[in-house]
Formats: structure tokens, C-alpha cells, sequence
């Protein structure tokens, strides 16, 4: 695998996405065939989701999509919404997970825009 220290990578996808299809194409180019985990069809774990912004970092709510309407049925803003709401949430509708999050070793990108990627993988 191109540049990633013999480490798996795995994308978090969505094939009903272009972004996750794109960043799924752009990992191929890169020589990169990484673990493709359909995270709608195999849901995440609370334990995985904190795991994804652990590796993340940054502001939890970057993995949240809060435009989805399971976010919106819940009442709750985006601003200010805690960690572990966001781990809650994501665990109970994976839909509201960001896509696609790319993880290579210790390291994670959300592929908003696909190119976003390339600094785990490099």
C-alpha cells in the first residue's frame, strides 16, 4: 500500500454517496485497496465511533451529519452538542455518520473534499 507503512486502511462508506464513491476511487488510483466497510449495512459500535474521533480529533460534531432528518427528529443543535451526544447518536443512526472517514493506521480523514484523504495515506 502506497505510503501507509504497511498499515490497513479502511473507509467508512457509502456507495449511495459521490464523495464516498470519489474517495473510494481516489484511495484505487493512489495504489491503495483498502478494507470498504458499508457502515449503514454494518453499523458501528459506540466503542468504534469514539475509536473514529479519537483518530479524528478536533470538534466531535465533524462527524456528525446534523442536515439528515434523524438529526433533526431528535430536536437538538449542532452547535455545542457534546462528544458523547454525538457517539449516542451516531451509534443509534449510523446514517448521521460523516462520509466517508478514511482511517490508516493511527491516523483519520473525512473525505470532504476526497483529497482530504491523502494526508493518512501518504
Amino acid at each position: 500500500m502506497a505510503g501507509t507503512s504497511g498499515a490497513a486502511v479502511t473507509i467508512w462508506h457509502n456507495p449511495r454517496c459521490s464523495k464516498s464513491r470519489d474517495t473510494l476511487a481516489l484511495l484505487r488510483e493512489q495504489g491503495v485497496d483498502p478494507v470498504v466497510r458499508e457502515y449503514l449495512k454494518e453499523p458501528p459500535s459506540r466503542k468504534e465511533v469514539e475509536t473514529l474521533l479519537d483518530l479524528l480529533g478536533g470538534e466531535p460534531r465533524a462527524l456528525l451529519r446534523d442536515g439528515e432528518a434523524e438529526f433533526k427528529s431528535t430536536g437538538r443543535k449542532a452547535a455545542g452538542i457534546s462528544r458523547k451526544d454525538v457517539v449516542d447518536l451516531i451509534a443509534a443512526h449510523p446514517v448521521l455518520l460523516q462520509r466517508p472517514v478514511v482511517v490508516a493506521g493511527k491516523k483519520a480523514a473525512i473525505g470532504r473534499p476526497p483529497e482530504a484523504v491523502l494526508k493518512v495515506i501518504g
